[in-house]
């Protein structure tokens, strides 16, 4: 019996409530075409076994043209030479399907709003616009994107960085409101050059300096198909967790990609161990699943997980399952409907222009 059976069989009660055995802290319902599953097939996909999800779509929409393509329509990014554009309707998308549920199906779902550019010195009002057009809907703001592989080079318009101010405004705003930010960015380039200097690390730890009262959870490790562990990378990381100016920093272990590197050696896997165990208040689970067409598919990362999980102690693996999910996002919950409550009657015709923290002008 597999772990994961195993973990379902002690989820099934005899009428009693489920014993879930994790929250999913990053699950995209739609995919780069904005196509996916209906929220019927997201809950009977989570069934017994998943409490909780953070939900959020993809806020980039591959273009499809005639020239390129023809007939063919690209479903994936790699699927076209074209380019990639944000499409802010997800965020409408995802409210409705949340705002479809009964209250006690929507308890289960923390959405995420992420159709904005972050290139955008508009974005914050963005999100400001869709907190007030769906009260009591969204609790942060992500998964978004900084550098990705492959990816970043094909959004039309400009490009985003650490560095921009753009990206100043958005966090400042979510430490106002108490949002979360799932936020991507890879650790390295692809493919670096031996003892290439890291810019990318750097930067990450400036943004997050300038912004201490912003949770932000960093997807993946920083990790990609591509995008391997660089040198001492967990010891990076525990650095980064031990720093009391990065107090607000926490990491998610999703994505089928990131457990691969995390299992495929002894070394590798007792060095996470290890560190999630030193650190078990900073990491959360999630499955980075696209729109999977069954409980299989969605939940086939726990299985990989398999040999980490064994090794933590109880309680460490209950807080990375459930614990540490459930202490942010009830926490960001609380804090974004009660600003809401507070805004709810302020006109939207105004854009955000408090000075950016941080940044010298």
């Amino acid at each position: 019996m597999t772990f994961a059976q195993q973990q379902a069989k002690l989820s099934s009660t005899d009428g009693k409530a489920p014993v879930y055995e994790l929250h999913d802290s990053h699950f995209h319902l739609t995919n780069y075409v904005q196509e996916g599953i209906d929220m019927k097939k997201c809950l009977e996909n989570m069934g017994s076994r998943v409490g909780r999800v953070a939900l959020f779509g993809i806020p980039l929409q591959q273009l499809w043209s005639y020239g390129n393509t023809g007939n063919v329509a690209p479903t994936y990014y790699l699927g076209s030479d074209d380019p990639l554009y944000y499409y802010s309707f997800t965020d409408a998308y995802i409210a409705m399907a949340y705002k479809s549920l009964s209250k006690a199906d929507q308890a289960r779902f923390d959405p995420m709003i992420t159709g904005f550019n972050p290139a955008d010195m508009y974005a914050a009002d963005h999100i400001r616009r869709v907190l007030k057009t769906f009260p009591g809907v969204f609790t942060g703001i992500g998964e978004f994107t900084i550098h990705k592989e492959f990816v970043s080079p094909k959004v039309a318009g400009p490009l985003a960085t650490l560095t921009n101010p753009a990206l100043d405004r958005i966090l400042d705003f979510c430490a106002e409101t108490g949002l979360l930010a799932i936020l991507h960015n890879d650790v390295n380039m692809p493919f670096p050059k031996e003892n290439q200097e890291n810019w990318d690390l750097q930067q990450l730890a400036d943004l997050l300096k300038r912004h201490p009262k912003t949770t932000v959870i960093w997807a993946h490790c920083g990790l990609g198909r591509v995008v391997r562990p660089v040198f001492d990378h967990i010891g990076m990381i525990e650095r980064g967790l031990s720093n009391p100016a990065l107090s607000h920093l926490y990491v998610d272990l999703s994505w089928t990609e990131t457990a691969k590197y995390i299992t495929e050696s002894p070394d590798a896997l007792a060095r996470t161990v290890a560190m999630i165990n030193k650190f078990p208040d900073r990491f959360l689970m999630g499955t980075d699943e696209v729109a999977p067409p069954d409980q299989q598919s969605y939940l086939k990362i726990i299985d990989m997980y398999a040999p980490l999980l064994a090794k933590l102690t109880p309680e460490v693996r209950r807080q990375l399952l459930k614990g540490n999910y459930e202490r942010l996002f009830d926490q960001a919950r609380i804090r974004v409907r009660e600003w809401e409550r507070v805004h709810a009657q302020e006109p939207n015709k105004e854009p955000v222009r408090t000075p950016v923290s941080g940044i010298e002008r």
